[in-house]
């Protein structure tokens, strides 16, 4: 099944392909400019044909990438995370590096054996694998898959830090002039946090959180939401309008946040001795979007909604309620029979002059 989660996945592994094609294609056109009309390897003497040899590069190039990608973000995405963005870069390069020159090697004596119709395991065809694994050809070669795959690396690890969304939008300059967007917005708050916090310590603290977050990933993916901010122990997330409506997927992001997270009570009990909990204000209206920032760029929202929905969130405590959601949003909502709504009445919020009804969501027992 292609889950939201999978065509994510699949995203992130794209640009892989795309970038090492890219990196093929250059390195062929240099080839050609060198070799020019040769049609053998001067260093090796292996033959050389620039027609079939622009189609292996490109075609090994994209499957080579893909399939870097596929083992970065289903395999290898959670080693080295304790090291710095620097060093990661580097043991990730060198990890890709040692096992490229396997597959390297796969390749030349399939290659070889093709081109001098002989046996992959003959003689002949070893003898040029192991001239041109110690030729300068092929350390020059190494050092070009290392700056490939760097660059697909740093793509990737630039990607997870800042978001996809935020990086294509960079990319594209969506937001480089301002535009106005109506959005949704959920402030995600835990509760008792700094109970929490003084209970198990800080930097036990610091890894529930870390842990907290992640588990929160999925749903939101699922749901087609896309994270603002984290401050602190808070999540402001965020849908563009017809998204978050679309099957209501605004206010089934939470609750599937709060299965999420007790799916896995028995982890965060005896890890933490701790399971946390949450609460959400929904709001929607229209923000001003743009890139901002000299030093550091973002992509920031602006408008009086954010406050909004903050002031929402902050109510929850006084209701008694996990989750309440304005009557401007709730008007724009088809609410399945799967909930429950009651409205907590009028209530005016501070900084606003008009008053506004807010309800509280509950899911139905079965």
């Amino acid at each position: 099944m292609f889950t939201r989660k999978n065509k994510r996945d699949f995203y992130r592994i794209l640009p892989f392909g795309l970038i090492w094609v890219i990196y093929a294609i250059v390195y062929f056109i240099l080839e050609k400019g060198l070799l020019h009309n040769l049609e053998a390897y001067p260093s090796t003497g292996n033959p050389y044909s620039f027609g079939p040899n622009t189609l292996i590069l490109i075609v090994v190039g994209g499957v080579s990438g893909l399939i870097m990608g596929t083992l970065e973000i289903k395999v290898f995405s959670n080693l080295f995370t304790r090291q710095s963005f620097g060093k990661k870069l580097l043991y990730k390069t060198s990890l890709y590096v040692i096992l490229m020159i396997v597959f390297v090697i796969i390749i030349s004596a399939f290659d070889n054996s093709i081109k001098l119709k002989t046996s992959v395991f003959d003689k002949e065809v070893w003898i040029n694998i192991l001239e041109f694994l110690s030729s300068y050809t092929f350390w020059a070669f190494q050092l070009y898959l290392a700056l490939m795959i760097g660059t697909t690396l740093f793509y990737s690890e630039a990607s997870e830090n800042i978001g996809m969304a935020v990086l294509r939008n960079f990319f594209i300059g969506k937001y480089h002039k301002p535009i106005q967007e109506e959005r949704i917005f959920m402030f995600l708050d835990m509760k008792s946090s700094t109970t929490i916090a003084e209970k198990i310590g800080h930097v036990k603290y610091f890894e529930m959180l870390s842990q907290y977050y992640s588990d929160l990933s999925d749903p939101i993916i699922e749901y087609r939401g896309e994270v603002y901010q984290y401050v602190g122990d808070e999540i402001v997330v965020s849908w563009k309008l017809n998204n978050g409506l679309q099957d209501n997927n605004c206010l089934k992001c939470f609750f599937a946040m709060k299965d999420s997270i007790k799916d896995r009570s028995e982890k965060y009990q005896s890890k933490f001795q701790i399971l946390p909990s949450f609460k959400a204000g929904f709001h929607y209206g229209t923000v001003t979007t743009g890139e901002i920032g000299v030093l550091k760029k973002d992509i920031v929202f602006s408008g009086d909604v954010l406050n909004t929905t903050a002031r929402i969130q902050g109510l929850c405590n006084s209701y008694n309620v996990e989750v309440l959601i304005s009557d401007q949003l709730m008007n724009k909502m088809n609410i399945e029979s799967d909930f429950e709504i009651k409205s907590e009445g009028k209530n005016k919020l501070r900084g606003r002059n008009e008053t506004i009804e807010l309800f509280s969501v509950k899911l139905k027992k079965n």
